[in-house]
């Protein structure tokens, strides 16, 4: 049963690693180009920023975990960690653009969010558990 319950993205991570392989190339060619015109902090840039790496995250967690080995979203989180880091060094030297902490911290929070919600999905499906036990102590026990 366990095995039907699991989203195709965990039955064949090739597609997963596909979908990180394709959102990293667009976040280094995105931050590759140079914008003239100001590098201040719009709701698109934010919005950008977020949604690109929440994905980048998600995809990596399921490319690592498959589903099964939950553990192993801690380095899918930090790897998503470090390519955010590496992509706001790496604006250093694109004329017009500049590293960015709150973008690193916008990035972050996509991260974070990504990883904490495939976890969630993860542990629902695992356990079939309710929303409101979602929350109590002991759904988060090793072992459950």
């Amino acid at each position: 049963m366990e095995q039907k319950r699991r989203i195709i993205l965990e039955k064949h991570p090739l597609i997963s690693w596909i979908m990180v392989s394709i959102l990293a190339l667009l976040i280094f060619i995105i931050s590759s180009l140079s914008l003239k015109g100001g590098t201040g902090t719009s709701f698109l840039s934010i919005f950008y920023h977020f949604i690109v790496f929440f994905w980048l995250s998600f995809f990596l967690a399921i490319s690592f975990t498959k589903g099964k080995r939950v553990i192993l979203i801690i380095p899918s989180l930090f790897i998503s960690l470090f390519y955010a880091l590496s992509d706001e060094f790496h604006q250093l030297f694109v004329p017009y653009r500049a590293c960015s902490f709150s973008d690193f911290l916008i990035d972050s929070a996509g991260i974070l969010l990504a990883s904490l919600v495939y976890l969630i999905t993860i542990k629902i499906r695992k356990n079939k558990i309710t929303s409101s036990e979602l929350f109590s102590e002991s759904c988060w026990q090793p072992g459950q």
